[in-house]
């Protein structure tokens, strides 16, 4: 573990309790807000929440590992010779990666044979991914790392190529609204996992050993801020979105007099009955 000064010690120290805050925060709101979406979508914000409690516990073992592998001395931060244990992440990102990916397809209008097998390719995909990953992680040599690297890519890639082409031409029954959203949720996943390679490759890089493990230290965390509670987010305006236009769907197939009826009852008005009403002559 290379000598740090305080700045940085200090900027990998925040991000960690920043992503520990949002994964906090985004647990509480995924829990209280399911009550807003239809019921057939709170399962899908039960997941969220899992998602960002999964996540909000392996960041707290983070950031006391990484507590515990340095101490201040002589005015910068040293080794104690405790190992910063990097397998919390990666444990982490097995569990919580295929999750973010039933997600979204849980949230979507797919026929059951549909969503059963792009489910379970893309969880399959999304585990070898994160599993190929890890040897490259804990090694400093660019033989390995770059090959683990190259190993982890090809998952990675499809994926895409699944979440782009496939699900893509899966949206034809969605409403423009939903449309848009999921592109926005694709091209915030492509951005958020966009950072990952980068900070994975900055061991292999000409530039100090410290900048590189602060770097890619507070580039995960910012990416897995991005990659779950904004995402979580996302995915609850696309529940919202599709509550909403399913409660005009049913307004619609209500009939026009009970519709009214309803209407009359909820801001208090006296129930009006035209049958068997007999019209009377003014009296003279």
């Amino acid at each position: 573990m290379p000598t740090l000064s305080i700045g940085q010690f200090d900027i990998v120290y925040n991000s960690f309790s920043f992503a520990i805050a949002a994964m906090g925060a985004a647990f509480v709101f995924f829990i209280l807000s399911r009550h807003t979406v239809a019921a057939e979508y709170q399962r899908v914000l039960l997941v969220g929440a899992l998602i960002v409690g999964i996540a909000g516990y392996h960041y707290v073992r983070i950031f006391n590992s990484w507590s515990e592998a340095y101490v201040l001395s002589g005015g910068v931060y040293v080794a104690t010779g405790v190992p910063f244990n990097e397998a919390y992440r990666y444990v982490d990102w097995l569990l919580t990666v295929p999750l973010l990916l039933v997600e979204l397809i849980a949230v979507l209008s797919l026929s059951p044979q549909r969503r059963s097998s792009i489910t379970l390719r893309l969880v399959i995909a999304s585990a070898l991914m994160i599993v190929l990953g890890f040897p490259g992680e804990v090694t400093l040599a660019i033989g390995p790392r770059l090959f683990w690297g190259a190993m982890s890519t090809i998952p990675f890639l499809y994926i895409l190529y699944v979440l782009w082409r496939e699900l893509g031409a899966m949206l034809t029954n969605e409403s423009e609204q939903v449309r848009v959203l999921v592109r926005n949720l694709r091209l915030l996943l492509l951005a958020s996992w966009g950072v990952y390679p980068i900070a994975y490759l900055l061991p292999l890089l000409n530039i100090d050993p410290a900048l590189s493990l602060v770097g890619r230290q507070v580039g995960y965390s910012l990416a897995d801020v991005v990659a779950k509670p904004a995402y979580g987010l996302l995915i609850y305006a696309i529940a919202r979105v599709k509550t909403q236009l399913d409660q005009v769907e049913q307004f619609k197939a209500v009939p026009a007099e009970v519709a009214v009826r309803g209407a009359a009852n909820r801001i208090g008005l006296p129930r009006l009955s035209v049958r068997g009403a007999r019209c009377r002559r003014p009296a003279r």
